[in-house]
């Protein structure tokens, strides 16, 4: 009886702990891409962290855990949440430094700095 027991037990496979994490917040990256960036990048690189340790988890004993899916499809929205989010950051800065703090809250100044930059 015990046997039995202890096969069952053996046979039986479960959820691996972060998937479900993983997936959600690599869903919130690509979200939030456009908050500056930065809520973006924190997502993506936690979801990341989770995704590794849980692709430790699983390559340890892979009939063990049914949802890896999950955790691969998760990498992969983190990876292209950081990569919009990274975008969205660098393209920030360049306009910050470029036009200036003050002309991105006045129009008119706005104005007039695009049209020395361009030119015209």
């Amino acid at each position: 009886m015990d046997q039995n027991n202890f096969l069952n037990f053996e046979n039986q496979t479960q959820k691996l702990p972060n998937a479900t994490a993983v997936l959600v917040l690599g869903i919130g990256s690509i979200i939030s891409c456009c908050c500056y960036g930065i809520i973006s990048v924190i997502l993506g690189i936690v979801g990341l962290y989770l995704a590794k340790k849980d692709a430790v988890l699983y390559n340890q004993n892979p009939s063990l855990y049914t949802n890896y899916n999950n955790v691969k499809t998760g990498k992969i929205l983190c990876i292209i949440g950081i990569v919009l989010g990274a975008i969205y950051l660098i393209t920030t800065i360049v306009l910050i430094a470029v036009v200036g703090m003050d002309a991105l809250q006045n129009p008119a100044l706005m104005e007039e700095r695009m049209r020395e930059l361009l030119g015209s």
